[in-house]
């Protein structure tokens, strides 16, 4: 009797760990899009569009450019286009004139939409 009921607990704790263990190793699954409030209109980032023109490399933007987190704070500011674009910093690391995507200059519709 001793012994089934060590080896009921045995296995108990072998099934809880298993459990454990496939938790821990489940990818996180990013956000398809994010949305960010600017006064000149609400930008929503395409992250699914984004991770796809990077190969799927997530290094290319995380966490050198941006936090990988969707509630970390983005911290710009005004006039934060041309300082980013000059920097090569945050968007402007891709959106700059000469960059891998389209400039921000006169394409702020792409970005921003008023509500």
């Amino acid at each position: 009797m001793i012994d089934l009921q060590k080896t009921t607990v045995w296995l108990f704790l072998i099934a809880l760990m298993t459990a454990g263990l496939a938790l821990l190793g489940q990818e996180k699954k990013p956000p398809d899009k994010l949305t960010f409030d600017a006064k000149n209109g609400k930008v929503t980032f395409d992250h699914a569009a984004h991770v796809k023109s990077a190969k799927g490399d997530c290094k290319t933007c995380h966490d050198k450019l941006f936090p990988e987190s969707a509630s970390a704070p983005l911290n710009f500011k005004a006039g934060v286009h041309k300082p980013a674009e000059k920097a090569k910093t945050s968007c402007g690391s891709c959106h700059r004139p000469g960059g891998n995507a389209f400039e921000s200059k006169g394409n702020c519709a792409k970005c921003h939409v008023k509500s």
